[in-house]
């Protein structure tokens, strides 16, 4: 069983589509004891960090995810997911992150000629043999949609970069932790190899 966590972010019932299309069995909740007995969870998500934070902490779900961390659950954070993993975000001064992965998440800087949010495709550079990637060659195409980016403290846990005026931190894995800045559900081929690989660790 997948575990998805419910906290009334956007794009959650996308990623229950691409995993059942997989053969996974997939269930959306917040209930602790159904998060705690999952094999995997997912943490997906779209839309602000603060409102993002405010809603983990309403449904008591932060102490959960720490829990689900401690036990060694594989954990997926995607898009939102990724930048909630980490300590602070540009977006929401003060506003402290879940602080299980060390880094910041910065606001893409204006370059002419560059439309914020960044929403489209762009290619991967891999890097520190990611088990996501597994089977992936090349620089293969995922789909971003955002406007804050990770800079994460230690440059070993990157597993992937793409570039959109500054080189962004697209994908990290550490132990039992991995993230995505991009959305693999909505990546096409290449996005559900990703997911299939996170499925099948």
């Amino acid at each position: 069983m997948i575990a998805i966590i419910d906290y009334d972010a956007g794009n959650i019932k996308s990623v229950e589509k691409a995993l059942q299309s997989l053969g996974q069995d997939v269930c959306i909740t917040r209930d602790r004891k159904a998060l705690l007995k999952a094999e995997k969870v997912i943490l997906p998500g779209v839309g602000a960090f603060g409102d993002a934070m405010s809603h983990l902490r309403e449904y008591g779900l932060v102490e959960i995810i720490q829990e689900i961390v401690d036990k060694k659950t594989p954990f997926l954070g995607i898009c939102m997911g990724l930048q909630l993993l980490f300590e602070r975000s540009e977006e929401a001064p003060g506003v402290e992150g879940l602080g299980i992965l060390e880094g910041e998440i910065l606001r893409i800087p204006d370059e002419e000629g560059l439309k914020i949010p960044h929403m489209g495709w762009n290619q991967l550079t891999l890097q520190h043999e990611g088990r996501l990637f597994q089977g992936l060659t090349g620089e293969p195409y995922v789909y971003f949609v955002h406007s804050y980016y990770l800079k994460a403290k230690d440059a070993q846990i990157v597993k992937a970069t793409t570039q959109y005026g500054v080189t962004i931190h697209a994908s990290v894995e550490k132990d039992n932790l991995f993230a995505c800045q991009f959305h693999p559900e909505k990546s096409s081929d290449t996005g559900l190899q990703i997911l299939k690989n996170f499925a099948g660790i």
